[in-house]
């Protein structure tokens, strides 16, 4: 069942113990108790007393965690003629129970909204409902010099360090790649961070058209019309643009294993990318879309999309592991199967996205740590604390240390649960990974300084999350920008000038006038000769033989005579 909810007035940062629990950080695990106080982690260390007034949590046998940190979430999104069922309260609540206790959303409006509108509007609907804290991405959908304007001030005024760019969605979201390489541009000039949704939006296009042509209008044609390579190809496209601008590049919802690998081999020749995997895309694969249930199919419709062989989820996980793939996320954009069926006669009017707030964590542990490929420091580093340092909120966030923020989860590694509709948090009537048992429950988590999850339930106040400023020029992502900039630096080479000849030409270029279609003429010598080439030059394959007309030995007399024998002589002779 699903727990409890005690909607409550927002409770006081009093004082908190947590103790007998191992701590763990991406570069180590250690025994220690953890005092906080107004919202601060004050003390870090072995055997803490607690005064009266202090609330303690027993977390012996557990594991004390860094609070998630979901990188790419969608609440409340306008999409597809709707809104994403999850709210900024819904979304945010399901974040809790699964023991995430920061979510970054995207600003996304429509071309011609000024990104900067948009971030007001987007804030005054998180504001009011957020449960946990949150900051933004911005998502470009238009280029302009408003635009860059406009970007500017929202790095320096108002938080904002990473911006967005589509390569699909096309005539809605996506930019040409001219556009893109100059959102890239000024994205370095201001030191943040450019992020990319990698899908070619004009093979998509064509593709859709053809599967509804063949009749093909079930969420099967969603797949087939954005196979793997449309989004590899996207994503080594968009590694090169930003290359060229010198701009470190964040590659958003990992899918494929193309694209996966596409990362990978960029890292390894040293450009700043990183690459981020959804929950949905570690945890389950695209074979639902071939599903005979329509509702089963369509509930799985995100893009891009999940991929029908079963070897990409392991594949990405390895990857992850490895430190291939970097951070994780859910893409979380909920649906109800009602707002689902807008596209029951044409996939392509179905609203895209799954879930995966909430199960992101459980997920991880289970098909990362629990199957042997990742420890809990790996664990923590894939969940919270490399998204700290490449959105430049780390040791406040993503770490437990002195003067850390309060977001902390007891994590019990031992237990159990069973994914399902029917209990999760969520707004939305279906779960990607409905039936999948999981290692992994947060038992406790702290956000903040407060209890918000516990044995009795969850303790939500509508709007008792903040805004996190994401400042730019991140020391993780730029420390070694700047001398990787100087070391590709095009370099002049001095050489002595040329003070030989020049030809000149014959003829200038733009004196010429040729026509396009001009036919072979003949001239009063017989020959035919052909009109000169583009750039006014003579015609390579004019020549002066030629076999027409009339020949100069035409009138004279021919002796003929009968060849007994031809050259080679006689062929009877031979049989």
């Amino acid at each position: 069942m699903a727990l409890p909810i005690h909607n409550v007035e927002l409770r006081p940062q009093g004082k908190l113990l947590i103790k007998g629990g191992k701590c763990v950080n991406e570069d180590r695990a250690f025994e220690a108790d953890v005092y906080i106080e107004g919202g601060v982690i004050k003390e870090v260390g072995q055997n803490l007393t607690a005064s009266s007034e202090c609330k303690v949590i027993d977390a012996t046998g557990k594991l004390i965690l860094p609070g998630g940190i979901d990188t790419h979430t969608h609440m409340q999104l306008p999409f597809m003629g709707t809104f994403a069922i999850d709210d900024f309260y819904h979304g945010t609540k399901a974040a809790i129970a699964g023991g995430t206790t920061m979510i970054i959303d995207f600003v996304l409006d429509q071309r011609g909204v000024s990104p900067l509108q948009a971030y007001d509007k987007w804030r005054a609907w998180a504001d009011e409902k957020v449960c946990c804290d949150y900051a933004f991405h911005v998502g470009i959908t238009w280029w302009s010099g408003e635009v860059a304007k406009d970007m500017e001030v929202l790095v320096k005024e108002k938080g904002i360090n990473s911006f967005k760019v589509f390569q699909a969605y096309k005539d809605v979201f996506m930019l040409d790649d001219g556009e893109i390489l100059e959102v890239f541009k000024k994205t370095k000039e201001l030191s943040a961070i450019a992020q990319v949704h990698a899908e070619n939006g004009h093979v998509i296009d064509q593709k859709s058209q053809q599967m509804i042509d063949l009749g093909i209008t079930g969420p099967e044609g969603h797949a087939m019309c954005r196979p793997e390579e449309v989004e590899g190809e996207a994503t080594y496209r968009a590694i090169v643009l930003a290359n060229q601008a010198r701009c470190p590049l964040y590659v958003v919802h990992v899918m494929s294993k193309t694209a996966a690998n596409f990362v990978a081999d960029a890292k390894k020749k040293g450009h700043v990318v990183f690459g981020e995997p959804t929950a949905a895309s570690l945890g389950t694969d695209g074979t639902s879309y071939f599903h005979s249930c329509w509702k089963e199919a369509a509930a799985h419709v995100t893009s891009p999309p999940l991929r029908p062989d079963p070897s990409t989820p392991g594949c990405l996980m390895n990857l992850l592991a490895n430190g291939d793939l970097q951070t994780t996320s859910s893409d979380n954009c909920t649906f109800t199967t009602t707002q689902k069926a807008l596209g029951k006669d044409d996939f392509r009017k179905i609203p895209n996205g799954v879930n995966g707030v909430e199960d992101r964590m459980s997920v991880i542990w289970e098909k990362g740590v629990q199957s042997g490929k990742m420890d809990a420091c790996r664990f923590v580093a894939v969940t919270s604390s490399t998204a700290a340092k490449i959105f430049n909120i780390y040791p406040k966030k993503g770490h437990i240390g002195v003067g850390s923020d309060a977001d902390l989860v007891v994590w019990d590694p031992e237990a159990t649960r069973t994914i399902s509709a029917k209990t999760h948090n969520h707004a939305c009537d279906f779960n990607i990974f409905e039936g999948m048992e999981v290692h992994g429950v947060p038992v406790v988590v702290v956000s903040g300084g407060r209890v918000v999850k516990d044995e009795e339930g969850l303790h939500l106040t509508q709007g008792s999350g903040q805004f996190v400023p994401t400042p730019p020029n991140a020391p993780y992502v730029y420390g070694r920008v700047a001398l990787r900039d100087q070391a590709l630096a095009p370099q002049k080479v001095d050489r002595e000038a040329y003070d030989g000849p020049v030809i000149e030409l014959a003829t200038k270029v733009e004196e010429v006038t040729v026509c396009e279609s001009a036919p072979p003429s003949v001239a009063n010598d017989g020959i035919i000769h052909r009109p000169p080439t583009r750039g006014g030059g003579r015609n390579m394959q004019e020549s002066s033989f030629s076999f027409s007309g009339d020949q100069f030995d035409d009138s004279k007399q021919r002796n003929s005579s009968r060849v007994s024998n031809p050259p080679g002589g006689k062929s009877q002779g031979l049989w």
